[in-house]
C-alpha cells in the first residue's frame, strides 16, 4: 500500500525537476568601460551592443534579461520612410523620456559618468 502512494509522489517530483520551472536568468552588473566620444563605432560596441547586439539585430547578451526587448536598430532607416532618423537616435541616448526602456537622463548619465 504504501509503495502505491509513493510512486505516484516521485513521479511527480521527477516531472517538476525536469519540467518545473524555468531558471531566471543573472544579470551581472559590471561597470561601463569609457569609450572615445570620437568613435560611434567604439561607443556603440561599448555602451550599445550589450543590449542591442553586435549586429545591432537586438539580441545582445543582455537582451534576454531585460523587461523590454531591445530595438532593431537595422531597421531605423526603413521605418523611417528611408532617411536617417538621427534626432531619433540622439534622443534615445541621451535620455528621451518617451524611450523608457533607456531610463531618464539622470540614471542613463549618472551611471556612464561614475562607472557603474
Amino acid at each position: 500500500m504504501l509503495v502505491r502512494s509513493i510512486f505516484p509522489f516521485l513521479g511527480l517530483m521527477v516531472f517538476l525537476a525536469v519540467f518545473g520551472p524555468p531558471q531566471q536568468k543573472e544579470i551581472r552588473h559590471v561597470p561601463a568601460t569609457p569609450a572615445s566620444s570620437v568613435s560611434g563605432k567604439e561607443m556603440y560596441k561599448v555602451y550599445c551592443a550589450v543590449c542591442h547586439g553586435a549586429g545591432s539585430k537586438g539580441n545582445g547578451p543582455a537582451a534576454e534579461a531585460l523587461k523590454i526587448p531591445p530595438s532593431e536598430l537595422t531597421t531605423l532607416g526603413r521605418k523611417n520612410g528611408g532617411t536617417d532618423p538621427s534626432d531619433h537616435v540622439r534622443g534615445a541616448i541621451e535620455g528621451n523620456p518617451y524611450i523608457s526602456a533607456h531610463g531618464s537622463r539622470q540614471c542613463l548619465f549618472g551611471a556612464m559618468s561614475s562607472g557603474a
